[in-house]
């Protein structure tokens, strides 16, 4: 397949439209008939939508029950999804148990680890399976993902004592979907591959509830075979996947993503305190804001709750700031000034010294309150 075609691959496939709709009609409830339309329009035209974009999230919801449901009625293995395999999951922090959670509802067989065991008691009450360490996991599995909250630690479970790579072997398959940077994202895909398994990056943007509701975004790069393989996986956890080539790209594009999204918030966070400062409602401008050109679903989430100085933990402040002091290295690296995000970096620091480090990145916000504070003094 030309890599132009397999950029983004749709997630059902190849299934015969008048037989779809036939046992739609017989073991398919009324009320996801209309998510069934949609499979079977896809079934006959496969090539015209990516998947997930242009569905609206009902639908999007009830045209994956219901794909479970096709595969269940007519014999199919995996729940409904179109991966034959034992699937491993490393590291079940914020992201990676909702992740992990819905493969495990989606009926893939899973088997966890994380370095706090008690994080998999959730997962092994859902029908996952437990292993010691990462290499154990790799070993028992066809294809293993990890998503391990920083550089160090996602090179530690692939490459250190115990690692993954210990347990792979050819045809098996790693997938790190970690943000981590380019170099750091190389030296995990060499030790990958130099046991003869594959390796795929692929970052994921979104935080927390994107991640419960299977909505993340898949920025992969690495082997090809592997992304095509592992696609249906992908699908269960994101509502999109890109694939951008070598690996590297995937590590480098979510950088760049959360660094605007860094950058973003900063500015929301300076436009919310001059309203208030000024004498304006700052929930009317998380109103304003929502409804022109500027929109963006972080301001209306986070905005109501930053007005309030809550700050409940979707995506952690000390993650934000390692995303940018990675994003300012991926600059330096090829001599691009990016002043904006130099000084978003030195606010998120300034948050991390207030004691904001696990509290939302939205809590950025305190560290321009504390700095007016200084200045008035």
């Amino acid at each position: 397949m030309p890599r132009e075609e397999s950029r983004l691959l749709p997630s059902a496939h190849g299934r015969d439209a008048r037989g779809l709709s036939l046992l739609v009609s017989r073991h398919i409830p009324a009320a996801a008939m209309a998510a069934a339309a949609f499979l079977c329009a896809r079934a006959a035209a496969p090539a015209l939508l990516p998947p997930s974009r242009g569905l609206p999230r009902r639908l999007l919801l009830a045209s994956r029950a219901t794909a479970a449901a096709l595969s269940s009625s007519s014999g199919e293995g995996g729940g409904g999804v179109e991966f034959q395999g034992k699937v491993g999951f490393l590291g079940l922090g914020i992201m990676g148990a909702p992740m992990a959670s819905n493969l495990i509802k989606a009926g893939c067989d899973v088997t966890v680890w994380n370095r706090t065991k008690s994080k998999c008691d959730p997962l092994l009450s859902l029908g996952a399976k437990y292993e010691p360490s990462p290499a154990e996991v790799a070993s028992s599995c066809d294809v293993t993902f990890a998503m391990l909250a920083d550089p160090e630690s996602a090179a530690e479970v692939a490459c250190g004592a115990n690692g993954a790579a210990e347990g792979l072997a050819p045809g098996k398959g790693y997938v790190d979907v970690s943000t981590v940077d380019g170099a750091t994202s190389k030296l995990i895909g060499e030790r990958i591959t130099s046991t003869g398994a594959s390796f795929l990056e692929a970052p994921v943007s979104g935080s927390k509830k994107p991640a419960e509701d299977g909505l993340l975004i898949f920025l992969t790069a690495g082997n090809e075979s592997l992304y095509k393989r592992v696609a249906p996986l992908l699908d269960v956890m994101g509502k999109s996947r890109f694939y951008l080539g070598d690996v590297g790209n995937g590590a480098a594009m979510k950088l760049v993503v959360n660094m605007v999204m860094g950058s973003m918030m900063v500015s929301f966070s300076e436009g919310l305190l001059l309203s208030e400062k000024v004498g304006l409602d700052p929930n009317t401008l998380v109103e304003v804001i929502s409804q022109g050109a500027i929109s963006a679903p972080m301001f209306s989430l986070k905005g109501p709750s930053m007005v309030k100085a809550a700050y409940p933990t979707a995506f952690p402040l000390k993650h934000q700031q390692k995303d940018l002091r990675l994003a300012l290295a991926l600059a330096e690296s090829v001599s691009q000034s990016i002043p904006t995000v130099a000084a978003a970096n030195e606010l998120y620091k300034a948050a991390k010294s207030l004691g904001l480090a696990d509290h939302d990145f939205s809590a950025v916000i305190e560290a321009l309150k504390a700095k007016a504070q200084s200045s008035q003094q």
